[in-house]
């Protein structure tokens, strides 16, 4: 890792209507238009997609990252986050992220340590830290042909 701060810059590009276009250094652009419940075209990333998308990728990198230095043999982790988006005091913000996280650990694998890394990963994940809403995860950990079901709730 390189030294803190890092500094992240982006272009948002538009005109009166029609795609917004993000653009960031050595990145392909990325189309934006508002979501369908803002009468948006409904089959763009939105700003709020991208928000809770931003949520679930941080989770599953921070999820790697801390796997790693636990020492945390993994196959797969898929992280479903819903975000809710209502108003509060008359302005529109998000109030929860609800992240579902689906980990795949080979047999043999400690549970009790695939769950105290997923934890560690939602407590970790910067971008949750960053926001006012809070992240709510539930999760599950398939050992090779069982599974056994966690239930984690963080604020």
């Amino acid at each position: 890792m390189t030294p803190l701060p890092h500094r992240y810059f982006v272009t948002a590009t538009g005109s009166h209507d029609g795609d917004v276009a993000l653009d960031t250094p050595q990145v392909a652009t990325l189309r934006s238009a508002s979501p369908a419940e803002f009468g948006g075209p409904g089959n763009r990333w939105s700003p709020e997609t991208l928000l809770v998308a931003a949520v679930a990728d941080c989770f599953l990198l921070t999820f790697r990252a801390v796997a790693e230095a636990s020492g945390l043999p993994w196959a797969s982790l898929q992280c479903e986050v819903e975000g809710t988006l209502d108003r509060i005091e008359r302005a529109l913000q998000f109030t929860r992220f609800d992240l579902r996280a689906h980990l795949e650990v080979p047999a043999g694998v400690d549970v009790e340590l695939a769950r105290r890394v997923l934890e560690k990963s939602e407590r970790a994940c910067l971008v949750s830290n960053s926001l006012k809403a809070a992240s709510h995860l539930q999760s599950s950990i398939r050992v090779g042909s069982t599974d056994s079901q966690l239930a984690l709730s963080c604020s």
